[in-house]
């Protein structure tokens, strides 16, 4: 391929036997190939070959040759049909024929050759051909010779004497995209294309020659169309639509698109209908277009409905005008005609079929000639219109189609056979009863003319006779025919069917023969000759009676014709006259009295048929041309766009819904976006991280839409590169648009008549803080009409981002439906092999597929770093430099900042050996090998670390760099963009690309890789650093300083260094620039250099002002980079504007720091000194809640949100403000509980309703009660306002609601009608209706001002809890105790549906769009369902507990739920994930409500608070790492400091125990991971799951090890493995009832044990032999021994529980078992025999756990009892309760001396108790979820706890002193909650109160932490509380760093 290419290029230059063997060699290479697109590439170039063959060179060439080529065009049209491009196909068959049929074929005559070729002109005419006129128009001298010379009365043999073809005129070339000539040349070049198929070799070979490129040129024929088109709109635009403008669009007609024509033919019609007066131009036009119409054009319906009007206009003009009845009847004919050719049946015989016949035959008494003839002429087409099939139809059918209209372009009735046709008249003719009578009735004969004139009758009465208006006559279907003739140009067919024609002496026929001839004599689009022939015909007929009879009336008429030409311009005037003079003398004295007679009598008023009038200037296809072309344009920009997408490497992406949706939850990205296209929003935001694809989906996301654009009516995408624009806020499109060298007339063409696709990319590339949309004024009124496609970094856009996209109002809830967004996911494995497999095939680099792949499974940590497109590109680049996939790995060099270092360094190689062998001039190479010699890598390292700085320095990092010579000569710009030969040589070199004078990185992370590379390059250090290691001031933290015993004198010193004046981190912040200290993060890990100047800084800021930025910098990067600040000292560090979110400060000492500004989301600052601190403008993301001292029971917020009421238990209302969070009022004046609370359409009111059965009405602006609403007996349950607020209707216990006049207070109505309490009422949207919902199963619905119920709703079998109206309120649901949703009609109360739950529905709402319903229960789930179709969409079942409330988000996209589990989830509705749940309630929490705008929520509770959150908003400006899980439960392998923990995300992680380092991510399990066992080794980790895998993992390398296989012999489940004590073998156990061994080296299943009943939960191995103690879903625990299993003895079965043994333990020395299960009791066995020794009796619940002490003296039991039992395992006695948590112990762990015991418990606590008293000595609350597990560890004496919770792995360090515990973090695995429990907050300045009261109710504090403060189970809203020692503040921060040192 790459050789055809190379031939490609320089085909002009091959002689044609070279191109034949070329097209041939692509062909076979075509054959060959297995790639089908490879395939079509090959054809491709063989077709381009052969079509370089010069088509004017066909009849030169040889048969054979001929032969040859058209041989290869039928072999491309068979590999493009197996291909399955059927349509090329049959163009290369096409092109195969054209080239053997020219080889055969004689040349045939035609009229016109060489310089002609048709064109439509005067279309529609009858006697008008299609598309002819002469060129040049030959103009011959009278040929009055032959009548002289033989008399008038000669024979028709020379008239006519051959077939003319269709006239044409000169066809002059167009060029693509260029200006018409004219409208005959736009419809010349329609033609052509329209009747392609039909082109023969007659065809011009210049119009051939531009039919063939044209053809293949989609745009340009879409252009003419599309000048067409404009031509008819223009024409309907046109206000005076003279003769000349109906001319233009008739020209055009026969060749316009279907819709097009039928749009014309409608303003036609409608201009008539309107009128008042009838304009006879329109009539004329309108019958002209019908007569010209292609049959493709037409429905039978346009017929119909015209033939109406004109129906109705001929009963409305009657006796009128006569010329206006005549143009009426002219259009009525052509109509009908039409009709009859169509074969349209079925015409309302008596609407419109019997009333057009009575007044067709009306106007027979008309005494205009000329109508009379119209009018039997139009009522014979009337008759034939009911026929089957019409004489003319048939021949049609057996003969072949004949084209009409503009088919004059070709041969059109070739295939004819016009004898077949005489015939066919003739058995009309002769079926036609009475004929012969009626023409013989008439008295025709010219002897009786004298006393006809003398009468004063006229001629026109013997016509009239001789016409029927009774029945059909064969003169009409052979006028028809002679019509079609005529108009393709078949004279001589014409001439043979007037002569032969059995109808031929019917005068009608002769009158309609010379009616036609005298119109082709007329017409100048034909020849003289033709013409002149025509006026023979005519002489013929008038003065050969013998032929054609002595009928005066036809004599007549034929005079009155040539009277007319004689009188008229033209080359025909002469002649008429001359043969007028020869008639003169013609005949008897009876004949030559006619003629005197009819000369008397004048040409009479006849309008002959001649050419159209002139086209007006400027016509209506110039002032279109006057347009700017702006379609050329944006073909040129379509094929450039697609062009520079090139073939490149693409996956189409995925995406989630949103930042807060779950990554399992993806959908296409380009389907969502094109449904946006589609769809009526306006804004699509995409989201990603740096490198996520948003450019490359961008940028294919345009190709693809330019690919589909449909011309002028589509919309035009216009990719906008945000960064490229100055200013892009203001006037973005047009900027973008001059770029693309758009002129602005074209602009302002674009502007008013187009619409665009904006797909604005790199929004945080442009530093962008506008609303572009807004701020654009797109879709305005005057501006731009489009959709904006907008991609921004996901990281970049913070909080509330959606103010910055949403276009319209953000207050106003239907702007919000006008937005919609999406974040790009990471690519998945499949995408990731999808893309390597592309790379390969594509770019032959020097791995194969196979090694790529490899080297994903080889490292651990690449798979991550590929999922991100850009990443993945760099890898596939340097991976062979970096990686040998055959040899041993060092995976610590493959990082993302590695992948940078390689891909530079890599390009920078690649740029230099280009510019080697490039031919440079002597200046450039000198400095070429300059640069070579000190290092050109190097250098060009240095020129793009400088040029990034600079970009940041002086343009604020703004990308693109615009460089113009003069301009710039002596700005920063010209060190980098200059013309001396290093700066180019080093441009062309880097990574830079250029278009005109912009210059920009080709990727931004490669301009922020250069920033952090000048920030900190190695290279730079090690040419700097001494040979002599430098000892670091920072030991290493794998013991605390405190635990180990070092004497002062023998601590290393540490060694300072003035930090980097002069690094870009002094002058500028970066910490809003997420790559950037991504890039320094990954050099913090690998270089303690570079951590260490990031340390000085911070010290440096202690003192030194100048430091801040670099400070706040090095701190956000060393967070970033995962470093732990626990116990540090902070003390006056400066660090303002920092982000420290997610940052873990436990106890350090922040006193007197510069925190302003800093971001402190999520961050651990649990017992840190704030002292002092300076905190202006801090940001936690977080917000406070509002506690009452009485139970909150409902809850109302204005329609503005800026004001709260709720209602308390204790009779009180209290209000708040909502932008504040502040108190407003207190209401009181109930006196018993507040049920309801409602606020007022306006705001201005809150109503309340009452236990104590009143309703009140209060002022919100004084807090005052204006009215008390008495009437009610019993508790007042709901109140709710009219939507007009005039109104309150009220529903009670006492079965009645109340309507009340709120100005008055007076009751208007008490509505009765209930027989049980009344549980809600609503008011519909309209306020025209009440519904009311009651426990007596029924729903009422009341028309306001009624006093009866208008509709009873039963149909629920229990208590309907709540109603809910359709937006628009034609539809109600009910949710009811009956687990069913029902929907009815609410205007007829009819039953619509009925939706099923599996429990109680309490809740309903309606979607704001009204397609869907959702519904809560207490089965604990939600349902969606569609309305119309009834389908459940989504069943949401992530709830624990009942669900309370659901509401949908202001613009339908999301719902909320809050549930008795203490939570709120938001639901995305369209894919049914929950994409947040917002944790924090103590309590159930009871409804929640959106802001009008969706990005608040406010909750209440159970635990008496109402809390504000923030919902669907973006993350910090830093995305933590791996923040997206959760910790299931860890286990400790001591002895190897080793961590496992099992994960939400089915992962399993190994931390190292002593740094907090997660050394490996283990993936491989597909569900659930349930248990996990190290080796005794430590070498080695098994694992199983809910997917029935069993996996074994190398611990060393973290990965899955070859040498075993994944098992699944499980059939279900893997619920717990175990090492046995000897012979390397694991026991698992699971859902199968079956225990396994298996080989830990092999993976081979030594034994399997069977003897379960059900399935098998624990399983323990003893410590000392190789037993397994076994226990699972039934009442007993099964003993086996490993030793005798072979001997088939049944294992020992230990029974005596009652219900399920949920534990199973053996003690340390192997002799006992410990089991407990649901009957509370747990149960001491022999080990060996399987006696009971005792049962413990004491707990009052299940019993989950059991634990023995270290040295199997005690048992420790708990469990959901909440309660802790230490056991004497000799006496069987209880010697301690340890009492304290609040919900069941999850853990217990004794210490490694067994001196303490730690319990965890669901209450997010962990307690320490001393086991000798039993009394708890410490108490840790800080965590945010249950704690699932603990283990002790133990170093150098020092003791640590390691908790696994739900949010994170945790190390903590103990230490006691004087009595106390202190515990301190270690670290944390991840921080996903804010924590500032007993952090002192004394003297802090600058504080908010907002945050201040936040940091409070979060457990800060004033002053010291109380000594030993303990939690006995706290509440959600107290403080987590460690104990500590009573000592003075500063004492207790140097305790704090005690513990950390």
């Amino acid at each position: 391929m790459v050789f055809g290419t190379i031939i490609s290029s320089s085909r002009g230059a091959l002689s044609l036997p070279q191109k034949l063997r070329l097209s041939k060699f692509y062909l076979e290479n075509a054959h060959k190939e297995s790639d089908a697109k490879v395939a079509l590439v090959f054809c491709y170039d063989a077709e381009l070959t052969l079509s370089s063959l010069k088509k004017a060179a066909r009849n030169t060439l040889k048969q054979t040759v001929r032969e040859e080529i058209a041989d290869v065009y039928t072999d491309l049209g068979n590999l493009m049909d197996s291909l399955g491009n059927r349509r090329e196909a049959r163009d290369f068959h096409k092109k195969a024929e054209v080239w053997r049929g020219r080889a055969s074929e004689p040349t045939v005559p035609a009229l016109v050759r060489s310089n002609s070729a048709p064109q439509p002109a005067n279309v529609g005419l009858p006697s008008t051909p299609a598309a002819r006129v002469n060129s040049p128009i030959i103009k011959p001298p009278p040929r009055l010779s032959r009548f002289r010379g033989i008399g008038v009365a000669t024979s028709l043999q020379h008239i006519f004497s051959r077939n003319l073809g269709p006239p044409a005129i000169g066809f002059k070339p167009l060029e693509p995209d260029a200006r018409l000539e004219g409208i005959r040349q736009l419809a010349l070049c329609l033609g052509l294309l329209k009747n392609s198929q039909e082109i023969d070799d007659t065809m011009d070979p210049i119009a051939l020659n531009w039919l063939e490129s044209t053809k293949d040129d989609p745009d340009e024929q879409e252009r003419l169309r599309t000048l067409a088109t404009d031509v008819v709109r223009a024409f309907k635009r046109e206000e005076l639509k003279d003769a000349k403008a109906v001319t233009e669009v008739l020209c055009l007609a026969p060749v316009l698109e279907k819709d097009d024509f039928r749009y014309l033919l409608n303003e036609f019609c409608s201009e008539i209908e309107q009128s008042t007066l009838l304009d006879v131009h329109q009539l004329e036009g309108l019958a002209q277009l019908l007569q010209g119409a292609d049959p493709g054009q037409l429905d039978a319906d346009d017929l119909v409905k015209v033939l109406e009007l004109l129906s109705k206009r001929l009963r409305d003009t009657h006796k009128q005008s006569t010329s206006h009845l005549y143009q009426l009847t002219l259009a009525i004919s052509h109509v009908l005609d039409a009709m009859a050719d169509a074969n349209i049946e079925g015409l309302d015989r008596e609407k419109m079929h019997e009333p057009l016949l009575a007044y067709l035959e009306e106007l027979k008494g008309s005494t205009d000639t000329y109508l009379v003839y119209q009018a039997a002429y139009a009522y014979q087409a009337l008759l034939y219109v009911p026929d089957n099939e019409t004489p003319w139809q048939a021949v049609l059918r057996r003969t072949g189609k004949v084209i009409q209209g503009m088919a004059g372009l070709v041969t059109a009735v070739k295939g004819l056979d016009i004898d077949r046709f005489i015939e066919s008249l003739g058995k009309v003719h002769q079926g036609v009863t009475g004929v012969s009578r009626a023409v013989q009735s008439v008295k025709t004969a010219y002897d009786g003319v004298t006393s006809l004139v003398t009468s004063g009758q006229g001629f026109f009465e013997c016509l009239k006779e001789g016409l029927s208006f009774s029945h059909k006559c064969p003169w009409y279907p052979a006028l028809r025919g002679a019509d079609t003739l005529i108009r393709a140009g078949q004279l001589t067919e014409f001439k043979k069917l007037v002569c032969e024609a059995p109808c031929r002496l019917d005068p009608a026929f002769q009158w309609g023969v010379c009616q036609r001839l005298g119109d082709l004599a007329a017409n100048p689009a034909w020849d003289s000759e033709t013409r002149q022939d025509a006026i023979t015909f005519l002489g013929e007929i008038y003065a050969n009676d013998k032929t054609w009879g002595r009928q005066a009336n036809v004599k007549q008429w034929i005079l009155s014709i040539l009277m007319q030409l004689s009188i008229r311009s033209g080359d025909e005037r002469e002649y008429t006259g001359a043969l007028l003079q020869e008639l003169r003398q013609n005949g008897d004295a009876k004949k030559q009295a006619l003629y005197r007679e009819c000369q008397d009598y004048g040409p009479g008023s006849y309008p002959l048929k001649v050419a159209l009038p002139e086209l007006g200037y400027p016509s209506l296809l110039d002032r279109i041309q006057d347009r700017p072309d702006v379609e050329g344009a944006l073909r040129q920009l379509r094929r450039r766009r697609i062009k520079e997408r090139g073939f490149a490497v693409y996956i189409s992406p995925q995406a989630k819904a949103n930042l807060q949706a779950r990554d399992d939850t993806l959908f296409p990205l380009m389907d969502k976006v094109e449904k946006f296209v589609a769809g009526d929003e306006k804004v699509f935001l995409i989201l990603g991280a740096s490198g996520a694809g948003k450019s490359t989906f961008s940028r294919e996301l345009e190709c693809h839409l330019w690919q589909s654009y449909e011309k002028k009516s589509g919309s035009i995408p216009l990719y906008i590169n945000l960064p490229s624009i100055d200013k892009p806020e203001h006037d973005m499109i047009a900027k973008q648009l001059r770029m693309m060298d758009f002129k602005e007339p074209q602009i302002r063409e674009l502007k008013l008549y187009r619409k665009f696709i904006l797909i604005c990319d790199g929004y945080d590339e442009s530093r962008q803080t506008h609303n572009l949309y807004t701020s654009n004024r797109i879709n305005e009124s005057g501006e731009w009409n489009a959709k904006m496609v907008v991609s921004c970094r996901s990281e970049y856009v913070g909080t509330h981002y959606r103010d910055r996209f949403q276009p319209g109002d953000r207050n106003r809830r239907s702007d919000a439906l006008w937005f919609q967004e999406a974040v790009i996911a990471p690519f998945s494995m499949n995408q990731i092999e999808n893309y390597i497999d592309q790379y390969v095939s594509m770019h032959r680099p020097p791995w194969k597929a196979e090694d790529y792949k490899k080297a994903l499974d080889l490292v651990p940590n690449l798979r991550d770093l590929v999922k991100n497109p850009f990443l993945m590109s760099l890898s596939l680049e340097v991976l062979p430099r970096m990686v040998d996939p055959g040899q041993g790995i060092p995976v610590d060099r493959v990082t993302r900042v590695a992948l940078y270092d390689q891909f530079i360094e890599h390009w920078l190689d690649r740029g230099k050996k280009r510019l080697r062998e490039k031919k440079l001039s002597p200046q450039a190479r000198a400095a070429f090998e300059s640069l070579s010699e000190e290092g050109f890598t190097q250098n060009g390292l240095e020129f793009m670390k400088k040029l990034s700085t600079a970009v940041y320095k002086e343009q604020n990092g703004q990308p693109v760099v615009r460089y113009t010579r003069y301009k710039d000569e002596g700005s920063w710009k010209a060190a980098f963009f200059s013309r001396e030969d290093e700066k180019q040589l080093l441009r062309e070199a880097c990574p830079l690309m250029r278009t005109g004078n912009q210059h920009r990185f080709i990727h931004r992370s490669l301009l922020e890789y250069g920033l952090a590379l000048a920030v900190f390059d190695p290279q730079d250090w090690m040419a700097r650093a001494p040979h002599d290691s430098m000892p670091s001031r920072r030991r290493s933290e794998s013991a605390l300083s405190f635990m180990l015993d070092v004497n002062e004198e023998d601590q290393v010193e540490t060694v300072g260094h003035d930090p980097v004046l002069d690094s870009p981190l002094v002058w500028r912040s970066f910490v809003h620039e997420p790559l950037i200290i991504e890039f320094l993060a990954e050099r913090v890990q690998q270089e303690p250099v570079f951590k260490q100047q990031l340390l000085d800084y911070i010290e440096q800021s202690k003192t030194d002002k100048n430091c801040r930025k670099a400070a706040a910098n090095a701190i956000t990067i060393l967070i970033q980079a995962g470093m732990q600040f626990n116990g540090e000292d902070l003390s006056g560090i400066q660090i303002p504007g920092a982000d420290l979110s997610y940052g873990m400060f436990d106890s350090a000492d922040l006193n007197g720091a510069d925190l302003r500004h800093v971001e402190l989301r999520s961050v651990w600052l649990r017992r840190a000194n704030l002292s002092k601190a300076q905190m202006t403008g801090v940001q936690f993301r977080e917000l406070p809640y509002l506690k009452h001292e009485s139970p909150v029971l409902s809850s109302a917020l204005s329609p503005d949100w800026d004001t709260m009421a709720v209602g308390l238990k204790d009779a009180k209302i209290n209000v708040y403000s909502t932008k504040k969070w502040g108190h407003l009022w207190t209401l009181s004046g109930h006196t018993d509980l507040v049920a309801s609370v409602v606020f007022s359409p306006d705001g201005n009111q809150i109503a309340s309703g009452s236990q104590d059965g009143k309703v009140k009405i209060w002022e919100v602006a004084s807090g005052t009660c204006s009215r008390t609403l008495t009437g009610h007996g019993k508790r007042v349950q709901c109140v709710v306002y009219s939507p007009h607020g005039d109104k309150l209707v009220s529903g009670s216990h006492d079965m009645t609601l109340r309507l009340w006049k709120v100005e008055t207070g007076e009751c208007l109505r008490s509505l009765r009608g209930h027989t049980d309490i009344v549980l809600q009422v609503v008011f519909s949207p309209e306020g025209d209706q009440i519904a009311s919902c009651s426990e007596d199963n029924t729903i009422l619905l009341w028309k306001v001002g009624l006093g009866t119920p208008q509709h009873t709703l039963a149909g629920h079998d229990d208590i309907v809890n709540q109603v809910a109206y359709s937006p628009k309120g034609d539809r109600i649901a009910s949710a009811s105790d009956d687990r069913k949703v029902q929907l009815w009609n609410a205007e007829s109360g009819k039953h619509l549906r009925t939706f099923e739950h599996t429990g109680y529905v309490s809740f309903v709402a309606y979607s704001p769009k009204g397609g869907q319903i959702a519904a809560g229960s207490l089965d604990s789930t939600l349902r969606l369902w569609d309305v119309e179709t009834g389908e459940c969409l989504h069943v949401l079942d992530e709830h624990s507990g009942y669900i309370t409330s659901v509401t949908y988000s202001p613009c339908g996209d999301q719902l909320a739920s809050t549930s008795y589990d203490r939570t709120i989830r938001l639901w995305d509705v369209a894919t049914g994930t929950c994409c947040q749940t917002l944790s924090g309630h103590g309590d159930v929490v009871e409804s929640a409500v959106y802001s009008p705008i969706g990005d608040r929520i406010i909750s209440r509770g159970g635990d008496m608070t109402v809390r504000l959150w923030d919902v669907g908003v973006g993350g910090s400006r830093r995305i933590p790492r791996e923040q997206n899980y959760s910790v299931l439960f860890i286990v400790y392998w001591n002895k190897g400091h080793r961590i496992a923990s099992c994960n939400s995300d089915q992962t399993i992680r190994i931390w190292d125990m002593d740094t907090g380092d997660c050394l490996h991510t283990l993936r491989g399990h597909t569900n659930v991971v349930n248990t996990v066992a190290f080796s005794h080794q430590g070498d080695q980790i098994a694992s199983g799951g809910m997917d029935g895998e069993l996996r074994f993992w190398s611990v060393e390398t973290g990965s899955c090890q070859h040498a075993l296989k994944v098992l699944d012999e499980h059939d279900n489940g893997i619920f717990s493995v175990s090492y046995l004590r000897q012979g390397n073998l694991v026991a698992s156990a699971g859902a199968d009832k079956k225990i396994r061994l298996w080989d830990a080296h092999t993976g081979e299943c030594r034994k399997t044990l069977a003897g379960h009943d059900n399935w098998i939960g624990i399983i323990a191995c003893s410590p000392q032999v190789n037993h397994i103690a076994s226990c699972g879903d039934e009442d007993t625990i099964r003993l086996w021994d490993m030793e005798v299993i072979d001997t088939h003895q049944d294992p020992k079965t230990l029974s005596g529980h009652i219900g399920r043994v949920r534990t199973v333990e053996y003690s340390p020395k192997g002799d006992l078992i410990a089991s407990a299960g649901d009957d509370g009791t747990i149960r001491l066995w022999d080990a060996i025999t399987g006696e009971l020794n005792h049962t413990l009796l004491d707990h009052t619940d299940y019993v989950s756990l059991v634990a023995f002490s270290p040295i199997g003296d005690q048992v420790a039991s708990g469990g959901s009892d909440m309660s802790v039992r230490l056991w004497d395992t000799t006496t069987g006695k209880c010697t301690h309760i340890l009492e304290g948590h609040n919900r069941e112990v999850k853990s217990i762990e004794y210490s490694p001396h067994g001196e303490m015991i730690a319990t965890a418990s669901d209450d997010k606590s962990v307690r320490l108790w001393d086991v000798k008293s039993g009394q708890c000595q410490l108490v840790i609350e800080d965590f945010h979820g249950a704690v699932n597990s603990i283990h002790w560890a133990e170093e150098s004496g020092v003791l640590y706890l390691l908790t696994g919770c739900q949010d994170a792995v945790r190390k903590w360090g103990l230490k006691r002193d004087d009595g106390s515990y202190y515990v301190r973090l270690c670290w944390s695995s991840m921080n996903n909650t804010l924590a500032v429990t007993d952090a002192m907050i004394r003297d802090v300045q600058g504080l908010s109160s907002f945050n201040d009261r936040l940091m409070r109710q979060r457990g800060a504090v004033d002053g010291p932490i109380p000594h030993s403060r303990r939690s006995s189970g706290t509440s959600e809203d107290s403080s987590p509380t460690v104990t500590a020692s009573e000592e003075h503040p500063d004492q207790q921060v140097e305790a704090a760093k005690g513990l950390n040192h």
